[in-house]
């Protein structure tokens, strides 16, 4: 594929404008904030490189899409893709990133924090035994880059992590991994639950009633997508003690709005889609390898299906 042109754009153009030293380069850039792009520039584009399109996004002569994001829904989620387009998506610390934040919040729970802070405002000196991690079970959707790096660092402190995803095949660090679309009884005993999942219209709404019905006290962490959620159904979840704790660090509007139930929701912890935020360095450092892997026709390590959606 001959690249000639490439638009950088979204919240990182700046960045990536002083990042990357274009006279190495043999392509052309243009680094411009997405509320002024422009048709002309989507029409001299053959790359185009932002975490979603612009509003008036077409694709013209564009050959290449690269999200700079981890997930691509808002490329191909209820838009139409053109065949012949690559999409390539950003890899890095991600799965750091996310096994780290969900481990963070689970074990603040399993250890009682927010109980003995509680106890010490008010001057109350009551013992309670912390919750050992070893031995509880975890369930995980998604079982790509990101749900291997959370069953890697799970079960290398002794917790039994199972997966689900669309194909059921097994994965390193799984106990086993089963397929979204075959039953199966796992729930019941399930201390975590995890959704690692890129939206697609297999995943939206899949996390409602159906599932959280079956858990019993479970702690429910959504570092997936806000879409696949249905927020009312976690809302009763939480009041029958289905689920006891709801970590959300996505949703289907975002910035979350100030009247939304959730905030106010003493069993719920908000964040503000931060679980594996994009460094520029990493952005930067993966776009180039993809770049340089396309001029060189070598294999690329990030390339998406458009079909599948991830």
């Amino acid at each position: 594929m001959d690249i000639k042109n490439i638009l950088v754009t979204g919240k990182l153009y700046n960045e990536f404008k002083k990042a990357i030293n274009i006279d190495s380069h043999r392509q052309s850039f243009r680094f411009i904030d997405e509320e002024i792009v422009s048709s002309d520039d989507l029409k001299w584009a053959d790359a185009y490189v932002n975490f979603k399109p612009t509003a008036n996004f077409e694709f013209h002569n564009i050959k290449w899409v690269h999200s700079l994001g981890a997930g691509v829904d808002s490329f191909l989620y209820e838009k139409k893709w053109k065949d012949d387009v690559l999409l390539t998506r950003t890899i890095c610390s991600f799965g750091q990133r996310i096994s780290q934040y969900c481990l963070s919040y689970y074990l603040k729970d399993l250890q009682k924090h927010d109980l003995f802070q509680k106890q010490q405002k008010a001057n109350k000196w009551q013992p309670i035994t912390p919750q050992l991690i070893d031995g509880q079970k975890t369930v995980v959707y998604g079982t790509g880059e990101i749900g291997q790096e959370i069953a890697k660092l799970f079960s290398s402190l002794g917790m039994e992590v199972f997966g689900v995803s669309l194909s059921g095949r097994n994965k390193p660090y799984f106990s086993k991994v089963y397929s979204t679309t075959t039953e199966f009884d796992l729930f019941s005993e399930t201390d975590l639950l995890i959704n690692t999942l890129p939206l697609t219209e297999s995943t939206d709404g899949l996390f409602g009633k159906k599932i959280f019905d079956q858990l019993n006290n479970a702690v429910f962490i959504n570092v997936g997508r806000g879409a696949s959620l249905i927020e009312s159904d976690l809302l009763n979840s939480l009041e029958k003690q289905n689920i006891r704790l709801a970590v959300l660090d996505v949703f289907k509007e975002e910035p979350l709005p100030k009247d939304n139930l959730l905030w106010q929701h003493n069993n719920v912890v908000i964040t503000p889609h931060i679980s594996a935020v994009t460094t520029v360095e990493e952005a930067v450092s993966c776009f180039l390898d993809t770049l340089d892997r396309i001029e060189k026709n070598s294999e690329l390590k990030n390339d998406v299906d458009p079909l599948r959606g991830y």
